[in-house]
């Protein structure tokens, strides 16, 4: 959500900062602007719409410049005109501010501000912030920095500079990342590995309420009361090749087929095939402690709580340990009961997702073990957990979650098959779920060459208004993902339900031609499942199931079948998910959306 990139070096800073947008453009953005320091002035330059619309505001002067800062902004107060883009300025003109996150008590920062003389121009909450610096000013920029954020309630990721230090930029961060790439006499700042990886790959992540001072010469880090800190430079892990497109259209198509590959290497060194047991080396230091633990809490948002709901079915399954699936927006403000033995398990792709980070913390604070499995190494909870699994599934671009989804099962499932061989499961019962799980990858190979099925199935009913997606037991929090896709990148509407709630409310919407996706593998809920799409097609709806390879009964109750691999039932959710992943990107697609980027959402959701 948001984006920065800022930039000090002998380089001409306005190609550095423009490529730095568009590497996080997936982050979802509607406003970009920019500001550059050339020849003792401050100039800023801001646009409504996509990036290109700011590159046409940009005369050919402005490449002289060796150091700049850059940002894209997603709404939240103000709309998204110019007037409220970033760069913010100060009084004096000479100060430029970018920021990420939400200052909550800004309208109070504004009332002083103006009580001091001072105008706003803008809605945002961050021009208070920018106008608080400059007030505060007086020839060290990162003291007036850090005296301001000294009165600041809410959540930043702040880079500022001013005309009259030219030769520098400061920059600071409470819970919205931040990451200052170190090269040769030069430094990206960033909220996002993308934007530095093409220039260098050693990196310092900032904790919360510090501050980093870069200049052509070297860096220097202290906390908000100049108490100095030492940083470690990180190596990222994450290469160029790695988020371009790879002569696919979308990073969503791209990241869809990925998952074959990706499954493999987040399996890599973990799945012990010729001793049949699964290796966690991030958990190793609490693995004894896990083992015995009386309760499970998972929480995320979005995708990542259905993974955590699919995990649930599992780990309650293999590891018989009790388990509940939590959003983190709500855990955070609940007085939930955590007893001794609970662990929290939080789930984000990017590891900053801030309801999750404040449900851990939460958790934490009440004394129960907070593990993380995320995707993006170096991230925020990845550090602040007592330990946790990377899924190593590589960069994720797509707005839309894919690989994460899987990925993120695949782990649940590895961890549950880990705990539940220490507690109860035979040795020759583990060892047949991990020979089965290491065939995944392959399946899901295969059920991607429903592809241009999948297709013909979006372009039959793409006029239709409403999609319902049914599934039971395991298979019930595929249908929610299934629907998640379809709403999110093609704004058709859809609802994912248990599909034995379908005639408590929700059979009522059901219409003549109604297409009605229903997952029906084979397995303990199978039959249920087939008087479920009896009960549809007797009101007329059209039904896709997602079924077994092998079953060609089901075709004597469907318009249309969608066969993925036979596989264990508690696996099945990793192939029943990629027709849903698929049809969800044709509809799209034909539908003319902007794939990648959907209207009103952001990949990373920083703040409330």
């Amino acid at each position: 959500m948001c984006g920065i990139v800022a930039y000090i070096g002998t380089r001409d800073a306005r190609p550095i900062l423009i490529e730095g947008l568009k590497r996080l453009e997936y982050r979802g953005y509607d406003s970009a602007g920019l500001a550059l320091i050339h020849d003792g002035e401050l100039l800023v330059r801001r646009a409504v719409g996509r990036i290109s619309a700011l590159e046409e505001r940009l005369e050919p002067a402005l490449d002289r410049a060796t150091i700049g800062m850059a940002h894209t902004r997603w709404a939240t107060h103000g709309a998204p005109t110019e007037r409220n883009a970033h760069p913010h300025r100060d009084a004096s003109g000479k100060l430029a501010l970018i920021h990420n996150g939400i200052i909550e008590n800004y309208r109070v920062l504004k009332t002083y501000l103006e009580n001091e003389g001072l105008q706003l121009e803008s809605e945002t909450d961050t021009e208070v912030l920018a106008k608080l610096v400059g007030h505060l000013y007086d020839g060290n920029l990162e003291d007036a920095l850090r005296k301001a954020l000294r009165e600041v309630r809410g959540t930043f990721g702040i880079a500022v500079m001013h005309a009259d230090e030219p030769g520098k930029i400061v920059a600071a961060r409470r819970g919205s990342p931040l990451i200052v790439g170190v090269g040769q006499g030069e430094f990206v700042i960033a909220s996002d590995a993308a934007a530095i990886v093409q220039h260098t790959p050693q990196v310092i992540y900032l904790e919360d309420n510090e501050v980093v001072t870069v200049s052509r010469d070297g860096f220097r880090t202290m906390t908000l009361d100049a108490t100095p800190t030492t940083k470690k430079i990180n190596e990222i892990e994450l290469t160029l090749e790695q988020i371009e497109l790879g002569g696919h259209q979308h990073f969503m198509s791209k990241e869809i087929f990925e998952q074959p590959e990706a499954l493999r290497t987040a399996m890599r060194g973990r799945l012990d095939l010729e001793d049949g047991r699964i290796v966690l080396g991030g958990l190793t230091g609490v693995a004894r402690e896990l083992s015995h633990v009386k309760r499970i809490i998972l929480t995320g948002c979005g995708t990542a709580w259905h993974a955590g709901l699919v995990g649930e079915y599992i780990i309650e399954e293999l590891a018989r340990i009790p388990c509940e699936t939590e959003y983190a927006s709500e855990f955070r403000y609940r007085n939930p009961i955590l007893e001794q033995g609970t662990a929290v398990i939080a789930i984000s792709q990017s590891g900053e997702t801030a309801d999750t980070l404040a449900a851990i913390r939460e958790g934490r604070e009440r004394g129960a073990m907070a593990l993380g499995v995320v995707n993006a190494v170096g991230s925020t909870i990845a550090r602040e957990t007592d330990a946790g699994v990377y899924l190593h599934v590589g960069p994720e671009i797509g707005v839309a979650s894919t690989k994460a989804f899987t990925g993120q099962v695949t782990l649940l499932t590895m961890l549950a098959l880990m705990l539940g061989r220490r507690r109860h499961l035979s040795q020759s019962d583990t060892h047949n779920y991990i020979r089965a799980l290491d065939s995944i990858p392959a399946a899901i190979s295969r059920a991607l060459l429903l592809s241009q099925q999948t297709r013909e199935i979006a372009e039959r009913y793409l006029d239709s208004p409403n999609w319902l997606y049914l599934g039971r037991g395991v298979q019930y929090p595929v249908a929610l993902e299934g629907a998640l896709k379809l709403k999110e990148i093609s704004y058709i509407h859809a609802e994912g339900l248990p599909a034995a709630e379908m005639k408590h409310g929700p059979i009522a919407l059901i219409t003549d031609g109604m297409p009605v996706v229903m997952i029906a593998p084979r397995g303990a809920w199978y039959d249920k499942i087939v008087s479920n799409i009896e009960e549809v097609r007797a009101r007329g709806g059209h039904v896709i199931a997602v079924a077994t390879e092998g079953n060609d009964e089901i075709q004597r109750y469907a318009e249309h079948v969608l066969y993925v691999p036979d596989v264990p039932e508690l696996l099945a959710p990793l192939l029943t998910v990629i027709p849903l992943q698929l049809l969800a990107y044709h509809a799209a697609v034909l539908r003319g959306c902007d794939v990648d980027k959907p209207r009103n959402l952001a990949k990373s959701v920083t703040v409330e």
